[in-house]
Parts: structure tokens; C-alpha cells; sequence
């Protein structure tokens, strides 16, 4: 089966409300996490622009551990004391950093980015964290929050 990536028209938000339909549907019966998470970072990696980097760290019980992703190469290992991922998983709360060179404890894998997203995923625990950096300053808006964390509750939810 193959999925075309949609040219999305319209509004940030039905832009997005396209993109987690396309989300569902490349999750549709495939419970694997890694599976799903490889196509959802491919698929908002090039669905949306000014994004240098989108995947997934998942929790092995005491640090994030890097999962699938679109990007440059990144670290391999986040402790959930350091950096915008470990902060995101450790609060359980979104992480919207419109300038990661603000942040004192920020990991920079990729020195072009300059802003970042990082959703925990959590169902009946601790699964990981969705992150986006982008090289672009207050490149994430709420709406772009809202829409990613949508999507970020289509993978958790194909783990039930």
C-alpha cells in the first residue's frame, strides 16, 4: 500500500486536522511502535515546512533512547534531567521553546536548530517523546502545538 503526502491547503488548523486523517490512516491496523513511529516521522518530516529534524525518543524505564526520526543524526541517549526531551518527559507536558539558544540545559544534536517542539506520548505510562526542532526562531505556534499533539496521540493510540 502506498501513501501519497498530501499538498495541504486551508487553514493551520484544517491543514493539520488533513494531516492526522493521514496519520490514522498509515496507522490503521499495525499495533508495532516502531513501525508506526518510522511513518509518522516521515510523514510530518515532509508535510511540514521549516522542520530540520522530527521523530521520536522512547523511554527504556530510565532515559529517552532515540527511535525513529527524519533528520540529521542525533543523540542516541537523553537523560530526563537534561534538555527540552528530557524536560518534556520528565514534566509530562509539552515543550514549546521558540529559541533553544535560550535554554541553559538544551542538547544541541543539530547546531542549526534554533526552536523546538517535544510532546511526551503517554498512555498507561511513559512511552517517549515526538520532537521537532526547527531552524527557524519561534517556528511552533499553539495551533502547530495543538496539531502535532494530535498527532502525537495517533501513535499512542495504536498502542492499545
Amino acid at each position: 500500500m502506498s501513501f501519497d503526502i498530501p499538498a495541504l491547503t486551508g487553514s493551520i488548523d484544517a491543514r493539520y486536522d488533513e494531516l492526522v486523517e493521514v496519520a490514522r490512516a498509515l496507522v490503521a491496523d499495525e499495533s508495532d511502535l516502531v513501525a508506526n513511529a518510522a511513518n509518522l516521522s516521515a510523514l510530518v518530516f515532509h508535510s511540514l515546512p521549516e522542520l530540520n529534524w522530527a521523530g521520536f525518543y522512547f523511554y527504556d524505564g530510565s532515559e529517552l533512547v532515540v527511535g525513529p526520526f527524519q533528520g540529521r543524526p542525533a543523540c542516541v541517549r537523553i537523560a530526563l534531567d537534561r534538555g527540552v526531551c528530557g524536560a518534556a518527559a520528565r514534566t509530562r507536558t509539552t515543550q514549546r521553546v521558540a529559541d533553544v539558544h535560550a535554554v541553559p540545559d538544551h542538547i544541541a544534536c543539530d547546531a542549526a536548530s534554533r526552536s523546538e517542539l517535544v510532546i511526551p506520548l503517554i498512555g498507561t505510562e511513559l512511552i517517549g517523546v515526538f520532537d521537532l526542532d526547527s531552524p527557524v526562531p519561534d517556528r511552533f505556534g499553539l495551533a502547530d502545538q495543538r496539531g502535532l499533539e494530535a498527532i502525537a496521540q495517533v501513535l499512542v493510540d495504536s498502542q492499545r
